[in-house]
Order: structure tokens, then C-alpha cells, then sequence
């Protein structure tokens, strides 16, 4: 039987497509840029008919008219990653924050422990076998479409066919809405001269040869501009944009010196620009896989001179990472911070570091801190935690006792506040005044 004649029958509209929904429904989205926007518009104008539906979800990028007060009766956002076109809602109550992993998502699905009624997904056309590729986002999506008792999906000529454990046969697909749009894009940041310097102190310690995991934001971006002088460099991430693109056409990047998957580039999804999305797009060293598979601690250390870059909200003096949360207001989410903390640690020759400015709020607030804030959440514990990194140097802390962590990171934070952070250091944990603090700096 030809895929067309199981293709064919499963086309509809948007609005027939959210007319499947029923009152009780849970419901995942593909999130970042693949969030299905023609479906979730559908599923605006239907949820006034419903109630208590469930929208399951993680990072997204772009608008959520779903998670406005007015649909607040009949759709509740449970979100797994905070993306900022919900956090007001999460902080207002409106909708829900899980904490978990980025790796154990997958399972909540599989397990039944988060069971899904229905997944609405993105995918590109099917190629001459039936099969559709999830595209720019495979890390969570194709657990929660294999998982979901109904599957919907958009069928978009503009989402790239990206290659490895990232396809879905149209005959596990349920209904199907042919759309055609541009998928959104995030540009690169501009990097500010504290990000600069933090990229300067990394790119100085990482070794050619590496194998990288890091983010999109300032510090990644600012890293990757760096490194053009490194050799042999390898991608193992959870997403990686446009500078790894660059690194590749510049020969930094080779994946020929990485112990697991040598020669490819393996992520769970990419967000960037339309270079990143043609780069992608048919490219067999890039390699899209689940985020149980990409985010594993032990896959993960599998790759020799695994080097992990992390960001931070604050870190306190014994070392304890807080990444999710301003005091008791959620921000973000854990991700996979700690699975790739704790897999670079593991791997051989591997350095798991947390990067961050060493101030915030203009610089009228330090970033290291003598105590985490009340209500603030620990992402990496002092257990785990290995190097940190400011504008004004990286640390080493494993292995060290309470009184030398406070003394390392009070030498790299801000000079502004480096008097009173040694003062609680000495009260706290009994460090004794060691330096006056560099004004000079301050005077520059």
C-alpha cells in the first residue's frame, strides 16, 4: 500500500483538527521553534467550548495566546521549562511548573506518570518512503508523539529533514494540517564586554580536541567566537544555533576526535536563524536524537573531554548553583544542566562549568552570593558543582573545603562587593580576611 493512500485520507484544517478535543484532554506541544502555530490557534478558539484541558509543554518559542487569563478556566498551561511567553502566568498562578530533568521527560510520557490524550507536533513533508522528520525539534517531541493516544501533526515544506533518530511514519500520524510558514528565528546575541571576557578565560582552558555542550545566549555565542584557533572540536549537546555553523565552515569543528558518535554532531533540537535551519536541513554529520538518548550522563561521558557550559542566576559561597528561579519566583527550569554537569564529570578529561557575569540589575547586584536568596531553588549542588566563571576568572571548586570555595569565588566576583561577600565568608564559614579589595577596577 503506497504511504499516499494512508497520506491523503488524514488532511484537514486547523479548526477540524482541534474539533478532536474534548473536554479533559491532555495535551503536548512541540516546543521551541517548532511550536505548531496554526494548531495552536485552533486550540485557542476551541478551548472556550472545553474544560479542563491540559497543555503539556516545554521551552517555546513565540506568542501563547493559550496561556491568557481569559482561557484560564477552560486550558491550564503544566509547563516543564518556563519559556518567557509564560512565566507571568506560572508567577501569577494561571499555570503550573514541573521540576524534572531534561533526560527524565521523556519518561513521565512513556511511564504514564504524565499520561498524553493528544500530541500536536511539526514535522517536514514525508519523503518517498512516508516518512515525516520532526525537524528543528526531536528531543522531546518524538517520545510525546509516541507516547500520545492521538497524533496531530502540521506538515510544513519549510521545516528541514534532519537526520538520525528524528522520524515519524505517516501512518502513526492521525490527522494532518498542510501548512506553509516560516519557521521563527533567534539571531545570535551581541555579546557585552563581561560576556567577551568570560568567553576569553573558557576559550583559554578548553582544550583542542574537546567536545562542547553549550546553550544559546550570550556567553555560548560570545565562547564559540572564540575558538577559531582550536582544532578537532566535537558537538554533543542538547541544542546548539548558528555559531557551531560557523565553526564548522571554518574547519574548528570536525567531530573526528569525539569517542562517542565520532563525526557527527548530535543535539536534541537547534534554534537559530534560516542559515541554521539550511544547515541542518539533509546534513549527515548533524544528528538529532531524544533527549533521553542526547542528555544521558553516561552517553554523555562517553565523549572524552567532555566540556559542559552552564549558565547561573547565583551561586553561594559553599558553591550551590541556583539556575531556575529569583528567590521563590520560577524563571526557567533545570533543562539539562545537571545531566551535563554530571556527565562532563564523569567523562575523561571532561570540565562541567557554570558561566555566568559576576553582577546583575545594572551591576547593583552580585551574582555570587553568601547565601542563596529565600526560596530560590539549588539546580547544581555544591556536590556536583566543578567550575565557576565570571569576567574575572574561573574556578575550580571540586574538591575543596567550604572555607576555599568562599575564598576562590569571593576573588571572582565583582570587586564592588568582594569586601562584604570576604566579611560573611569569615562569619559564615570562618575564612579570615584575606585581600582588600581591587578599587582600581571600579575606576577604569
Amino acid at each position: 500500500m503506497s504511504w499516499l493512500s494512508l497520506y491523503e485520507p488524514k488532511k484537514v484544517t486547523a479548526d477540524e483538527a482541534a474539533g478532536v478535543l474534548k473536554s479533559g484532554y491532555r495535551i503536548f506541544i512541540t516546543g521551541n521553534c517548532s511550536v505548531p502555530q496554526q494548531l495552536m490557534d485552533a486550540l485557542s478558539r476551541r478551548a472556550p467550548d472545553l474544560s479542563g484541558l491540559k497543555l503539556i509543554q516545554v521551552l517555546t518559542i513565540g506568542k501563547a495566546d493559550y496561556a491568557k487569563p481569559e482561557l484560564a478556566a477552560h486550558l491550564r498551561v503544566n509547563s516543564l521549562f518556563i519559556s518567557a511567553n509564560i512565566r507571568e502566568a506560572v508567577n501569577e498562578g494561571r499555570a503550573d511548573f514541573t521540576p524534572v530533568f531534561l533526560s527524565e521527560i521523556p519518561e513521565l510520557f512513556k511511564s504514564g506518570r504524565l499520561p498524553l490524550d493528544v500530541a500536536l507536533i511539526q514535522v517536514s513533508p514525508p519523503d518517498r518512503r512516508g516518512y515525516c522528520s520532526y525537524g528543528v525539534e526531536v528531543g522531546v517531541t518524538k517520545t510525546a508523539a509516541e507516547s500520545a493516544k492521538i497524533v496531530i501533526a502540521e506538515v510544513n515544506p519549510r521545516m528541514p529533514r534532519t537526520l538520525g533518530d528524528s522520524f515519524i511514519h505517516v501512518s502513526k500520524i492521525d490527522y494532518v494540517v498542510e501548512v506553509d510558514y516560516e519557521l521563527p528565528e533567534v539571531v545570535m546575541a551581541h555579546s557585552s564586554p563581561e560576556q567577551d571576557a568570560i568567553a576569553n578565560h573558557l576559550a583559554a582552558i578548553i582544550p583542542d580536541g574537546a567536545t562542547l555542550q553549550m546553550g544559546i545566549g550570550g556567553i555560548p555565542d560570545a565562547v564559540l567566537k572564540k575558538l577559531n584557533n582550536h582544532k578537532h572540536l566535537g558537538v554533543h549537546t542538547e541544542l546548539f544555533s548558528d555559531g557551531v555553523v560557523d565553526l564548522v565552515e571554518a574547519g574548528v569543528i570536525t567531530n573526528e576526535r569525539k569517542t562517542f558518535h565520532p563525526g557527527k554532531i548530535i543535539a536534541g533540537f537547534v534554534i537559530g536563524t534560516r542559515r541554521l535551519y539550511d544547515f541542518v536541513d539533509d546534513n549527515p554529520i548533524v544528528e538529532l536524537h531524544p533527549t533521553e538518548y542526547v542528555n544521558d550522563p553516561f552517553n554523555i561521558a562517553k565523549n572524552r573531554k567532555m566540556v559542559s557550559i552552564n549558565s547561573a542566576i547565583a551561586v553561594d559561597l559553599t558553591g550551590q548553583v541556583c539556575a531556575d528561579s529569583i528567590g521563590p519566583a520560577f524563571y526557567s527550569g533545570v533543562g539539562g544542566q545537571v545531566d551535563f554537569v554530571r556527565g562532563a564529570s564523569r567523562s575523561e578529561g571532561g570540565m562541567p562549568i557554570i558561566a555566568m557575569p559576576s553582577t546583575a540589575k545594572g551591576g547593583s547586584v552580585s551574582r555570587i552570593v553568601p547565601t542563596l536568596a529565600v526560596g530560590a531553588g539549588v539546580t547544581t549542588s555544591r556536590n556536583d558543582v566543578h567550575y565557576i566563571a565570571t569576567e574575572y576568572g574561573v574556578v575550580d571548586l571540586y574538591g575543596r573545603t567550604i572555607r576555599e570555595r568562599a575564598q576562590l569565588l569571593v576573588e571572582i566576583a565583582h570587586p564592588r562587593f568582594r569586601a562584604e561577600l570576604a566579611e560573611a565568608a569569615e562569619k559564615l564559614y570562618h575564612v579570615p580576611q584575606f585581600f582588600v579589595p581591587d578599587l582600581s577596577v571600579l575606576e577604569e
